[in-house]
């Protein structure tokens, strides 16, 4: 257990009259000085603020953050001190900082090469190179033996698209081939451009485990992913960490292919891929058997470990509405120490991803604790652990949470920063989905920004953090991201500056501090949270989701069942 232990706009004047005003506060007399402090609290957000806390955590100390390592209790520790020192109060389990959570660790000795055998002829591919392979099962071994091939196109089950990759056959046993992402060229059919879950490696590998399969092989491309080989490879290698696993249905082995790989695959059936691809453009689409079998057996080295979310609470000031709370996230690990790239670097710092988040919730955290009086509800400040594992520390806090589903009014998640300076947006990913929308909207106003939709909409962001988690219980989430339309640049520099940090940098060791960067637009960004979070936890009502939106049954039911206590 740990140890408990610039001048801004007088727009924002307004701003947090407004926020106080639609909370219903009873405290008009003091509405002024109130808006001063509150002007003085967010103005602690500052650039040395947040560059303190990346470059310690993104420090090779920190050993790159992997989850159950020295680096991760390192990082456990320097957090809870961090939240000592703000003020706020612990709020893991029994008084502690941690809400510590078994996993299980999982390194495969996968094989040099993977064969595919038709009638007549063998292709075989090289690990690393061309194909990536991990195991789906917590035992000692995995293993795949003379298993049918079968193209299933996207590999989706959607009744309420009328859609199904795996109507009229029976896939026990087999392996199957699928494209990534989910249809996209049609806007009224699974949202067009902007992915949902269908499109995630995750729901694909789930699905094909429900419908019998004994492996799957997803086909990786740069655009249907939204990153490049590379990041398969680290983010696939080494020892991976899932929850303990329950009744569910695994794949035996869970795997990639490169594009190329794929493209030779689909001769060895004598097929071609483009022609399989087009075919998977249609409700219509039936499995393709390939004629093609394949073996593939490894060992696994399991082990038992301890990760944890780290938790402190700012309480809320109204009697009657501090058992309700506004969630703030951010992923704490990384991924460790993995393979060394060209210069010998083998320490994944994750200075960007996600040292950055945790600095932005930090310096929230210190304003919201230096206002006068607290927010009327209580603000929990959630560091999860095994973001990049799965969501593994959100999706276990989700299952055993510290407040009821019903409870939680909003969480606001941060997972990486801008770092390249003051931009005219915001990037708000969940727009549209929730009453969130307008108090975003209204307070990005009041820095003189726009808000703006996922920009980068066919990488599904929205199904990729710890916002979605909280999503699936019930409760309205979003994720702040970087805008792209920066002061001083010319259109599309700001995008193609996260495409240069996404080819040479994510998931790299070379996502280092740099101390060149510009924090302008991280502190507007952070201090965005902070209004937001204001309005949210003065207000009389939770915020909801919007009609009809995917997750608006689970946030009934969460309300329904704490009104049934």
């Amino acid at each position: 257990m740990l140890r408990t232990k610039p001048q801004r706009s007088f727009q924002f004047l307004g701003a947090y009259a407004a926020l106080l005003t639609f909370a219903g506060c009873s405290h008009a007399p003091t509405l002024q000085p109130l808006a001063q402090e509150g002007q003085a609290a967010v103005a602690r957000i500052t650039a040395a603020r947040l560059a303190d806390h990346i470059r310690e955590l993104s420090s090779d100390a920190y050993e790159g953050r992997g989850p159950a390592t020295a680096g991760d209790l390192r990082t456990q520790q320097y957090l809870a001190d961090q939240l000592d020192a703000i003020g706020l109060e612990p709020a893991g389990p029994d008084g502690s900082w941690v809400q510590e959570f078994d996993v299980v660790g999982i390194t495969s000795e996968v094989p040099e090469r993977w064969s595919f055998r038709s009638e007549s002829e063998t292709l075989t591919l090289d690990y690393w190179e061309q194909f990536i392979a991990a195991s789906d099962v917590q035992r000692a071994s995995s293993k795949i033996e003379n298993a049918e091939v079968v193209f299933v196109g996207y590999g989706i089950d959607a009744p309420e698209y009328a859609w199904n990759d795996y109507a009229g056959q029976d896939l026990s046993g087999k392996v199957l081939l699928i494209l990534n992402n989910d249809p996209d060229w049609d806007p009224e059919l699974f949202e067009g451009e902007t992915r949902l879950y269908y499109g995630r490696w995750s729901y694909k590998y789930e699905t094909a485990a429900r419908h019998g399969a004994v492996g799957a092989i997803i086909i990786h491309t740069v655009p249907s992913a939204g990153y490049p080989w590379q990041v398969v490879q680290t983010s696939w290698s080494g020892e991976q960490f899932e929850l303990p696993a329950g009744d569910e249905a695994r794949l035996e082995i869970a795997s990639w292919i490169t594009e190329s790989a794929a493209v030779e695959l689909a001769k060895l059936a004598g097929r071609d891929l483009a022609e399989l691809v087009e075919s998977a453009k249609s409700r219509d689409f039936q499995p393709v058997p390939l004629g093609v079998t394949t073996s593939l057996a490894f060992d696994n080295e399991l082990s038992q470990a301890r990760t944890a979310n780290v938790i402190g609470r700012l309480p809320g000031s109204d009697p009657e509405l501090s058992d309700e709370v506004v969630i703030f996230t951010a992923h704490h690990d990384h991924l460790g120490i993995g393979t060394p790239n060209e210069s010998g670097d083998a320490i994944y710092n994750g200075a960007l991803d996600n040292a950055t988040g945790v600095a932005q919730v930090l310096a929230i955290a210190d304003a919201l604790q230096a206002l006068p009086v607290a927010p009327r509800r209580s603000t929990l400040f959630l560091f999860v652990a095994g973001e990049e594992q799965g969501l593994l520390g959100s999706k276990y806090y989700a299952a055993n949470p510290t407040y009821a589903p019903g409870k939680i009014a909003a969480n606001i998640n941060y997972d990486g920063g801008n770092i390249w300076g003051k931009v005219r947006d915001i990037t708000f990913i969940g727009l549209g989905k929730s009453s969130l929308d307008a108090v975003v909207i209204e307070i990005a106003a009041s820095q003189g920004r726009v808000v703006k939709p996922d920009q980068f909409p066919d990488r599904g962001y929205y199904y990729r953090s710890d916002q979605f988690a909280f999503a699936k219980i019930g409760v309205p989430a979003t994720f702040f991201d970087a805008g792209t339309d920066f002061l001083g640049r010319p259109a599309g520099w700001g995008k193609e500056q996260m495409k240069k940090y996404e080819a040479a940098h994510y998931h790299q060791p070379s996502d280092e501090f740099d101390e060149s960067w510009n924090f302008e637009g991280m502190i507007e960004d952070a201090s965005l949270g902070f209004w937001t979070a204001l309005r949210v936890a003065n207000a009389d009502a939770m915020p909801s989701w919007n009609p009809g939106d995917e997750f608006e049954a689970a946030r009934k039911a969460a309300i329904e069942a704490v009104g049934d206590q």
